[in-house]
């Protein structure tokens, strides 16, 4: 599994908010298209917000980080942070599923 993390450092909460829904939309329409198995995004007290993906293999991941940087230039236009990026593979991971198994009838 392979996996794109982006890190950044806004000055406030309120400014990680507005970019994490900008985000949160745009990568949204990518996840079918880029074949992404996995997608956080989550913000911290201090201004920060954190974007994980998950890919199955590194083509996908290639052409996922080409249409991350068009985002991104877009919020560059509008907003100040500090960024920090890197790609890498997972060599431990554990999600369990959130669904109800229960079914009940009316």
């Amino acid at each position: 599994m392979f996996a794109k993390i982006f890190n950044f450092k806004f000055n406030g909460v309120a400014e990680a908010k507005v970019a994490a829904s900008f985000i949160s939309d745009a990568f949204g329409k990518l996840i079918v298209s880029n074949n992404m198995r996995s997608l956080n995004i989550s913000i911290g007290k201090c201004g920060s917000l954190s974007i994980q993906t998950k890919f199955e293999n590194s083509d996908d991941l290639k052409i996922f980080e080409g249409r991350a940087a068009e985002v991104f230039r877009d919020l560059k236009e509008t907003m100040i942070y500090k960024e920090d990026t890197f790609a890498g593979v997972y060599i431990f991971n554990y999600e369990a599923e959130a669904i109800k198994a229960e079914v009940s009838a009316n």
